[in-house]
């Protein structure tokens, strides 16, 4: 296990070929604030200069997952007047750094510790699985204070669990347990609370065994898909199926299938 010193508001830390980034301000619920946005991109930097990382564990310090935006802080960034710019400012560079985080080239696993509300849920709304302590909670929670989702909240949710929920859980500001939000299709597992961290690790360990390469052009045709038509999606599909059948990790696969071993992929 090696730990970064280089994060004030995250814990950045390698565990086995994992990076695990833990939201790190638990006495304000871990909320997100212009230096904790920096930090994360500087983390993917991370996950992107280093091909030997096979995923991403995202979770949170303390009671919280992530209570949303900390607003006192970036109203502050604005104490000149320019409270709006500073504002706008921030939402842009959430919206840029979610943006990485969800096209990030390796499996990405939330573990939701606590309370995930807000920017919070934005954030979790990004990664590729979910999983929940049972006693965790989730929620949209902007209308609870006047204010309108900037992390892509109004995107991703109602793909997530379809608009009709969306709605609900926007429009309402109430927040699910756990077991409910898996219910809804936002949330793949619930474990106890004890077990969250040990089976967001069992997870990353599985992604090492499959191909860095055929996860990362999953995750590509998926994200792709989801703006194009059907048929322009199959197209895609198999465009890449054409190309893929020239990589190693394609042919090692059949090969160890027919050999009856474990396959050595390279990723490439």
């Amino acid at each position: 296990m090696t730990e970064s010193t280089e994060f004030e508001t995250l814990a950045v830390e390698r565990r086995a070929n994992a990076l695990w980034i833990t939201l790190s301000r638990p006495t304000a619920f871990n909320a997100l604030t212009p230096a904790t946005i920096a930090e994360l991109g500087r983390a993917l930097d991370v996950v992107d200069a280093d091909p030997s990382l096979r995923s991403v564990v995202l979770t949170g310090a303390g009671k919280a997952f992530c209570a949303g935006a900390d607003l006192k802080a970036v109203l502050a960034a604005g104490r000149d007047g320019t409270a709006e710019a500073a504002t706008m400012h921030f939402l842009r560079e959430v919206g840029r750094v979610f943006d990485r985080l969800e096209a990030a080239p390796v499996p990405t696993v939330a573990a939701v510790n606590g309370i995930a509300v807000a920017g919070g849920l934005e954030l979790l709304l990004c990664c590729d699985i979910v999983l929940a302590a049972a006693g965790a909670m989730l929620g949209d929670g902007h209308a609870n204070f006047g204010q309108i989702p900037g992390g892509g909240g109004t995107l991703r949710l109602p793909r997530r669990i379809g608009a009709a929920r969306a709605k609900y859980l926007m429009l309402t500001g109430r927040n699910l347990p756990a077991q409910q939000a898996a219910d809804w299709g936002l949330v793949d597992e619930v474990l106890p609370p004890d077990e969250l961290q040990a089976r967001a690790a069992e997870l990353a360990g599985g992604f090492e065994r499959h191909s860095a390469l055929v996860l990362a052009r999953m995750k590509q045709l998926v994200a792709a898909g989801l703006d194009s038509s059907a048929a322009v999606t199959l197209e895609a599909e198999l465009s890449m199926s054409r190309w893929h059948m020239a990589s190693h990790d394609r042919n090692e696969g059949l090969a160890a299938f027919s050999e009856r071993r474990t396959p050595v992929y390279l990723g490439r």
